[in-house]
């Protein structure tokens, strides 16, 4: 066999193998720093990959695994990873693993008994000399010279001034000491006695020992006063004899205690139901409006007398062509009470400015005309290009039976376009039913409720409502809201599912 032919018999598997070798490098430093549900998808990613591309019986699937690594990756991992989030205690005290957390207050320390060290920062070309002085035996020590970059950890040997040849200059100004203050604090000078010393103020080194020392059985002891500390594998806090909680907190699961927040407790379970409601309302009128006005728009730009058709459609077009949150912004401009052109017309006219973003009704009126005028281009392309498909023998046969341009439209055209439309229908409901940005740049879901104490306006929709829950909410309660996320990606799933049944039956009954 010719040398050409074994390169290319033997290039595949390699690049195969390097490429496997790399992922599983990949997994083992996911897994190391703590991301395990991660680590398993990409695990079972890489399984599947050698599997697929090593054997011949997978051949057909290797231009879609691609997809489907892809799929698992940005789809798969962040939904699982939001609903075993659902699970935990997840917030802004909780942030921490528990080794995490015991380590952070193993690691702080305390001034211990000992002489202290006055000390000063001195230039050595590009880096730095410390110079530390104890006031009563005048003993002056030299370490270095150090660069100052970062905060990571360094232990640095000090050697008596006089024994080092280093002329000491004048030292750093205050503003440059405070400048490197965070790079100082991450340094311990070990002395020429072995004794050594830290950062203790801005002007003073000091000997340090550990605040906390921890017992076999896992509780913590506080060295200066004696207290004791113990982990609360239910709160997620060290906790002292008291029961009081000291940050930082740590994640524990918390089994179904979010979702069962979310459906029984007051504090929660009235807006919800109420923003519930409003988001199924606000998607199912988007749709209905933004559909009905494009399928109108439509019919009328397939009408053959119409003249400059393709002047109107460009036109038409435009709400569609220019980024949605653009539209937003200027629409909110438009509203505005004061100064919007939209209340300078009504009060010229009617002589009224409504309140359109503190009134509740108002408010809701003014989403479903923003979010109409942003739909119906949409609807109005996949109509036309759906009356288009129907055929024209149909309408001649109708306009000699003598019927109208109403009749055509009830008989032959929304039949035969509706059963094509349905699946945009429901994906469009879908989509409006998690229609974060328009909520946000237009009301923020405001006007808020005055009768919850978290949170929650009357304009939210239930993804808007998670999105405060999690970062505007004192505490910020990710777990809750990873456990409201869950539950609005049920609640789309069944309604799709529900939807998608109807049409199927619709179809069956039409056939």
């Amino acid at each position: 066999m010719s040398e050409p032919s074994l390169l290319k018999r033997w290039s595949g598997p390699a690049v195969l193998v390097l490429v496997v070798l790399a992922a599983l490098y990949l997994v083992t430093v996911m897994y190391s720093v703590g991301q395990t549900l991660l680590a398993g998808i990409m695990l079972v990613i890489v399984a599947l990959a050698l599997w697929v591309y090593s054997s011949e019986r997978t051949y057909a699937y290797r231009y879609l695994f691609p997809a489907i690594g892809a799929a698992l990756i940005f789809v798969v991992f962040p939904m699982l990873y939001t609903i075993a989030i659902g699970f935990t205690n997840y917030s802004s005290k909780n942030l921490l693993e528990f080794s995490m957390a015991e380590r952070y207050l193993l690691d702080e320390v305390h001034q211990a008994e000992g002489p202290t060290y006055a000390f000063t920062l001195h230039p050595d070309g590009q880096e730095f000399r410390l110079r530390l002085e104890n006031a009563e035996s005048g003993k002056a020590f030299l370490a270095g010279p150090l660069a100052l970059i970062g905060d990571k950890t360094l232990e640095l040997k000090a050697e008596p001034a006089d024994k080092v040849s280093f002329t000491v200059g004048d030292p750093v100004t205050l503003k440059d000491l405070i400048a490197r203050q965070k790079a100082l604090k991450a340094l311990l000078i070990v002395l020429p006695d072995g004794g050594k010393v830290r950062l203790t103020s801005l002007r003073e080194f000091a000997p340090v020992e550990p605040l906390f020392k921890r017992n076999a059985d896992g509780s913590l002891v506080n060295v200066s006063d004696g207290s004791v500390l113990k982990p609360n594998m239910t709160t997620g806090f060290f906790e002292t004899a008291s029961g009081e909680k000291v940050q930082p907190g740590f994640q524990v699961g918390v089994g179904t205690a979010n979702f069962v927040r979310v459906f029984t407790d007051k504090k929660f379970q009235e807006p919800f139901v109420r923003i519930f409601v409003w988001t199924v309302i606000f998607a199912a009128l988007t749709v209905l409006f933004a559909t009905a006005v494009g399928m109108l728009l439509a019919v009328i730009l397939n009408w053959d007398a119409l003249q400059f058709k393709g002047v109107y459609r460009v036109m038409l077009f435009l709400p569609y062509a220019v980024p949605g949150f653009i539209s937003i912004l200027v629409f909110r401009g438009l509203f505005n009470q004061n100064s919007g052109e939209i209340n300078l017309i009504l009060s010229a006219i009617f002589g009224i400015k409504p309140a359109w973003f503190s009134d509740p009704f108002l408010a809701k009126v003014m989403l479903l005309v923003v979010n109409t005028w942003l739909g119906f281009p949409y609807m109005m392309l996949m109509c036309m290009g759906f009356i288009k498909a129907i055929p024209s023998d149909l309408y001649e046969a109708s306009a000699v039976a003598g019927a109208g341009p109403i009749t055509n439209f009830v008989t032959i055209t929304l039949p035969l376009i509706l059963k094509p439309l349905m699946p945009i229908l429901i994906s469009s409901f879908a989509f409006n039913f998690n229609n974060f940005v328009l909520i946000t740049l237009l009301t923020g879901g405001r006007p808020d409720f005055l009768d919850t104490s978290v949170p929650a306006g009357t304009t939210d929709i239930l993804v808007s409502y998670t999105y405060r829950m999690a970062f505007q909410d004192s505490g910020q309660q990710f777990g809750l809201a990873a456990a409201i996320s869950t539950v609005i990606f049920l609640i789309v799933a069944a309604i799709t599912m529900v939807q998608m049944r109807v049409t199927r039956v619709v179809e069956e009954e039409g056939r």
